[in-house]
């Protein structure tokens, strides 16, 4: 799907086109192209004239900072000595646009640093009480949600339609609290240990000499690290090309436990199906549309919302009783374990609501920049499990944002809840806003400042006796699932074929001794997919600098 046409808007050759009413052929040539120039405009190439046609009228007077107002030519010219003269210190409304102008950016993320947002709300259509005592899944609740759609491995201002993981985050706004899913569009991740996390992004992004991006550096790292390749799988599947971010499913990836009013505990992984279908683009669409049109996903998104075609994502979840889990995990079973999914046919899906989005943003950097999802915004009845990876990244997302943001970046429009006011006695800092209201800034206190809340408890994980200790995990079998996924998902013939496509054009820039070192590993996985990666591999006695496509 092409987001516009491509049109060559070619000047007429005969003499006096300039004249369309002196010659009738002259005037349905310039018709013609005043109406390839408009089939041109979408929806979001529209937004600003869409502003103009909301506000028939100049929506004020232009000010300072303050609020003063500025006159006649105080925007476009500076205050100076004259025409050619110097410029005044005293233009305290040039030193203010300068002084902006050079503090305007933040740090991007340093994951997903690209992304698309939108907002909507999620509606809960089936009884879920049965495993969550949260208000947030009462049936025919309907909670407001900020969703955030990225790519894991982007630098801003790289194409949409690149080989990746793309995020899929969803905050939620409740009378219980913000609950943010944090999650992508595979169910598993590459590692277990968050320990593993900033090695693997150093790997997956650009070489610290040659400031390039390095096959060798991202295929030593998954050769060393064995339990990365079920993600390996789903990453350069078509998964990993989607056809913009509404034909793409979501993931929790992680298991959080779920505790009822009754105090009964189960364990969950959460799903999001798309209502739109799976779609998918093939390498050669990809490629043409990071050369046409980069932004394709993000544009994509913003014209079927403003077209009021709402993209829809129906959530699920698979459930595990808390008692069936401990006694699974006296095997060899990890339940907690990133790296793999949970058997859909011993723990089918449930449905639990419908999510829908049907507002664009209307300033990207307030709305959707400074979005700030964390694993640690949890509600009453939904908890974290022991899975080591989430238990890491509670801490990592809270302090990226505490460095991209300021330590009080929860009070942001895009973070705070219009459900609830916040009552802490955190205090000062960069952006701080006092929302005490001169109530004292300690606790306990003897002055009616805000109190604990009984009745609210927080879930307990058991825990089999064991010694804390540095453990080294016993040698785990890395390949089953990826087998599973390769045989049983990717069945048909044309996606397994994709797969081994993908893999050899990337795997085609490494070193030849990495190269081997990787196909032993796949042969792990399948004989006919090793085969058909090693078939596809271009093995010259002198590693190319880098591999040239032919543009059909």
């Amino acid at each position: 799907m092409i987001p516009f046409k491509l049109v060559s808007l070619t000047p007429c050759t005969n003499p006096g086109v300039y004249k369309p009413c002196e010659r009738e052929c002259v005037k349905k040539e310039v018709e013609q192209e005043v109406k390839c120039v408009d089939d041109l405009k979408d929806k979001a190439s529209e937004q600003l004239n869409d502003f103009r046609k909301a506000h028939t009228t100049p929506v004020g007077n232009v000010t300072t900072g303050s609020g003063a107002p500025l006159g006649v030519n105080a925007k476009r010219t500076s205050l100076s000595t004259g025409t050619t003269g110097y410029i005044s210190l005293q233009d305290s409304i040039l030193l203010e646009e300068l002084a902006h102008f050079n503090r305007e950016r933040i740090p991007e993320r340093v994951v997903s640093a690209k992304g698309a947002g939108a907002f909507g709300q999620f509606e809960v259509t089936e009884d879920f009480s049965k495993y969550c005592k949260t208000t947030i899944f009462n049936k025919g609740k309907k909670t407001q949600v900020a969703v955030r759609f990225s790519r894991f491995g982007s630098e801003n201002g790289t194409a949409d339609t690149e080989l990746d993981i793309r995020g899929f985050s969803i905050k939620l706004y409740s009378e219980d609290g913000v609950w943010d899913l944090v999650g992508a569009n595979t169910p598993v991740f590459f590692i277990e240990d968050p320990l593993n996390l900033p090695s693997l992004v150093h790997a997956m992004r650009r070489n610290p000499v040659t400031h390039l991006k390095d096959a060798d550096m991202f295929w030593d790292y998954v050769t060393l690290r064995p339990e990365t390749f079920h993600q390996i799988l789903f990453l350069f599947s078509d998964r990993g090309l989607p056809d913009g971010y509404r034909h793409m499913n979501g993931y929790g990836i992680h298991a959080y436990k779920l505790t009822n009013k009754n105090g009964e505990s189960f364990f969950c992984k959460f799903h999001l199906k798309t209502n739109q279908g799976i779609r998918n683009l093939t390498p050669d669409q990809a490629l043409f549309l990071a050369s046409m049109e980069s932004d394709y996903c993000t544009r994509d998104l913003f014209n079927a919302i403003g077209e009021k075609r709402c993209p829809s994502w129906t959530l699920c979840a698979r459930i595990i009783p808390e008692s069936e889990a401990l006694e699974l995990a006296k095997t060899a079973n990890n339940l907690f374990d990133a790296t793999k999914v949970w058997s859909q046919k011993t723990y089918p899906l449930i449905n639990i609501g419908k999510l829908t989005l049907n507002r664009n943003t209307k300033s990207y950097f307030s709305e959707v920049e400074q979005l700030a999802y964390s694993p640690a915004n949890i509600v009453q009845g939904i908890d974290v499990s022991t899975d080591k990876l989430l238990q890491g990244r509670i801490f990592a997302y809270s302090d990226s944002k505490r460095y991209r943001l300021g330590p009080n970046y929860q009070q942001l429009c895009a973070n705070s809840n219009p459900c609830l006011k916040t009552k802490t006695y955190q205090r000062d800092g960069d952006n701080f806003v006092d929302l005490t209201e001169g109530g004292p800034h300690f606790f306990p206190n003897s002055y009616n400042g805000p109190v604990e809340k009984s009745g609210v408890q927080e879930s307990c994980n058991v825990i089999p006796e064991t010694t804390t200790s540095r453990h080294v995990l016993k040698e785990e079998d890395h390949f089953s699932q990826a087998k599973v996924f390769y045989k049983e998902v990717l069945k048909d013939e044309e996606p397994q074929k994709n797969l081994a496509k993908n893999i050899a054009c990337h795997l085609q820039r490494a070193h030849s001794c990495l190269q081997d070192q990787v196909l032993a590993l796949f042969q792990q996985v399948d004989e006919q997919l090793h085969k058909a990666i090693a078939t596809q591999l271009i093995r010259p006695n002198i590693k190319p600098q880098f591999m040239r496509r032919k543009l059909h």
